[in-house]
């Protein structure tokens, strides 16, 4: 399993390069746009969702489930997956080529589904593209970082 994460976490230690102020910009829209994804994701707002949403969008679950565009929205607007909280550690954005831009960081999700609710530490990696004007979320990996160890006493 560990040999799987390796091109998961080199494409993520590449991706967290310094932001350049001419990058400053695009990096206030796409923060917003990321903003609203989560909130949009945490109400299953279905319109809002196919709003931010790639018609490509490919979100691969940790679980290694991996949903499209209509998959997905319909798993959030139907209630079938509820994100209960979204609290990122880190997030950060670069800009590798033109209307693409990387997203790369930790989170610390809570989502609620039939068999009951889970709490993870999650280390990702997403994909916004430019369409049209507007950034739309393009793609979605991520991977279970383990819970740090309990101090000992």
């Amino acid at each position: 399993m560990k040999s799987a994460l390796l091109p998961f976490l080199a494409i993520l230690a590449l991706s967290l390069a310094p932001v350049r102020a001419a990058d400053e910009p695009r990096l206030a829209a796409l923060q917003a746009a990321d903003d609203e994804r989560v909130a949009a994701t945490m109400a299953g707002d279905s319109a809002r969702l196919t709003a931010i949403y790639s018609d490509d969008l490919r979100y691969a679950h940790s679980s290694g489930a991996v949903d499209t565009k209509a998959s997905y929205i319909d798993a959030l607007s139907t209630g079938r997956t509820k994100y209960v909280s979204w609290d990122y550690q880190e997030r950060n954005f670069t800009f590798p080529a033109p209307g693409i831009a990387l997203m790369a960081g930790r989170t610390r999700i809570k989502v609620a589904k039939a068999d009951g609710t889970t709490e993870m530490v999650l280390a990702f990696l997403g994909v916004w593209r430019e369409e049209k004007g507007q950034w739309h979320f393009l793609a979605w990996q991520s991977g279970k970082l383990p819970e740090p160890a309990a101090a000992a006493k």
